[in-house]
This record gives structure tokens, sequence and C-alpha cells, in this order.
């Protein structure tokens, strides 16, 4: 189930629209910003209930 989410680059500070998929428990993966390209560490934290609790994006620099 892809859910979309709106975070914000660590890098350009800009705001991005990203799909997670919450079918598949808290994970992290990495996807490159669509403003600057720069890799971002994208955290995603799922519920007991299969919902999504979190998300949050990191540089590599954190």
């Amino acid at each position: 189930m892809l859910e979309s989410v709106t975070l914000t680059c660590p890098y350009c500070g800009e705001d991005f629209e990203t799909r997670v998929d919450a079918s598949a428990g808290s994970q992290a993966y990495v996807e490159d910003c669509p403003v600057c390209c720069r890799p971002i560490e994208i955290g995603l934290d799922v519920g007991v209930e299969g919902t999504i609790v979190g998300v949050h994006a990191r540089s590599d620099r954190d």
C-alpha cells in the first residue's frame, strides 16, 4: 500500500512529495532528492496496525 508523504530535503531545504510503502513494516532506504539530486536516507516507522507512525529524511552528515 503506497502512501504519499511530503518531506524536506536536508541538503537544499526544498519540500518534495514521495510515496512510501508501509506494508513492509519499518524500514530505511536511500532516495535522491528530486530538486538537488543528493542522496537522502528516508526512515519509515510503521506501527503494529500497519499505519505510518513517522517518516524522516536524513543526510549522510546526520
